[in-house]
């Protein structure tokens, strides 16, 4: 692996205009963090990451590096990228738990965090270091939202969020797990309690459905609910993943990994939505796809389709009167998420978009004074990295908005 990297450091232009810098969401000093990594300096080249991203350990293996930092390396144009993902993930490994961080003194000011997603802790690893008093509430048991949740171990091992967890105790942000914001406690409670600002961060956990015959069968399971917990499931040898989205991919390739035999992604469009390394990888465990298939039903024997002829430029010219009924196991439907509407039902003020997502301005400002947001659910299923840049836009907000407050 070391080896590896250093080739790949090597091979790294220092470009004067770094395409990869502007392809990455974030940001993130790319060339800069190389040059450091190559000059001995491997703790300078992780605080510089930490620094663009606390989440860059997280990044280095979620992101979707072929369209993004990758995508964009000028030696990919007529070869190989730069693998900059394994430098970033080899320096963010090895210097992030003797990683020091610099916070200013205590200014006696609470805040705090619902969600202990991505942008939950991007927020409060920033706050914290401006000095604020941050206590996270989660609605689970564990520490990483999505990551912890959403994501199989085989692509972010569980250990990484362990390691947040205790470097944000040692940060001394205050964790109350299995704590859900709009039940018991309310946003008016913390309010009450001398929080200054609140920051909600509860991601997308509600699947959007087919609204089809038969989804609420035994046999038929959403795929957010399936990630949680795979061990929970038994599933059979034949399984049925409807959509073909990065949630897709992970499904089909648990599945595979609990044992079924047979694992078939369907689709009513042309090609995959996922990426095209996670598209790979699904291929390469065995999972099967089918394209140009429109479900409209399940029953106890799986899917029922109809089929989608498109012409040679992909536009739709019929679809068939024909049903077609799949044999399968379990049925899995993988075609994103929503917000839960908790907080929303049970805040005066805070309002919300017809699709349940809060409504914030540019800065994550939310329709109540001091109550900010960002995140999925802000934006809607998006990726890690999107969060954590929305979320560093937000947590500056924050800290003028409390700052503020001081003046009046």
């Amino acid at each position: 692996m070391a080896v590896h990297v250093i080739d790949e450091a090597n091979r790294c232009l220092n470009c004067k205009k770094p395409m990869c810098r502007q392809g990455c969401p974030i940001n993130t000093p790319i060339p800069q963090m190389i040059q450091a990594f190559k000059g001995g300096d491997i703790n300078q080249a992780g605080e510089m990451l930490f620094e663009n991203n606390p989440m860059s350990l997280v990044c280095s293996l979620v992101c979707n590096h072929e369209k993004q930092c990758e995508g964009h390396c000028i030696l990919g144009k007529k070869g190989q990228s730069v693998h900059i993902s394994s430098i970033e993930n080899y320096i963010s490994d090895t210097v992030f738990d003797k990683l020091k961080i610099e916070c200013k003194p205590k200014n006696g000011k609470k805040v705090a965090v619902i969600g202990a997603g991505p942008a939950g802790i991007t927020i409060a690893v920033l706050l914290t270091k401006e000095g604020y008093s941050v206590t996270i509430f989660d609605a689970k048991d564990k520490l990483g939202g999505v990551l912890q949740y959403g994501i199989p171990d085989f692509r972010l091992p569980k250990s990484i969020l362990e390691r947040y967890r205790k470097k944000l105790l040692d940060l001394g942000v205050k964790i109350r797990p299995n704590t859900a914001i709009g039940t018991a406690l309310q946003i008016k409670d913390l309010v009450r309690d001398g929080y200054q600002s609140i920051f909600i961060g509860t991601g997308v956990w509600r699947p959007k459905t087919l609204g089809v015959k038969g989804e609420s069968l035994g046999n038929v399971h959403y795929a957010i609910d399936y990630l949680a917990n795979p061990d929970a499931y038994d599933l059979g040898d034949r399984v049925a993943v409807i959509g073909m989205g990065n949630s897709a991919m992970d499904v089909a390739r648990t599945v595979i990994r609990h044992g079924a035999r047979k694992v078939t992604l369907y689709a009513r469009g042309l090609r995959s939505n996922a990426s095209e390394h996670e598209t790979t990888y699904a291929k390469l465990d065995g999972a099967d796809f089918q394209f140009g298939k429109q479900i409209v039903e399940i029953t106890d024997d799986g899917p029922v389709f109809l089929t989608v002829s498109y012409d040679e430029e992909g536009k739709q010219i019929g679809i068939s009167e024909e049903k077609e009924q799949v044999y399968a196991d379990s049925t899995i439907i993988s075609i994103s998420q929503g917000p839960k509407s908790k907080l929303v039902n049970t805040t005066e003020g805070l309002k919300a978009s017809q699709n349940g997502l809060l409504m914030t301005d540019d800065e994550g400002r939310t329709t109540i004074p001091g109550v900010f947001a960002s995140g999925d659910v802000v934006l809607g299923a998006r990726t890690v990295v999107e969060a954590v840049a929305y979320s560093k836009i937000v947590a500056h907000a924050m800290d003028e908005y409390m700052k503020s407050k001081e003046e009046r």
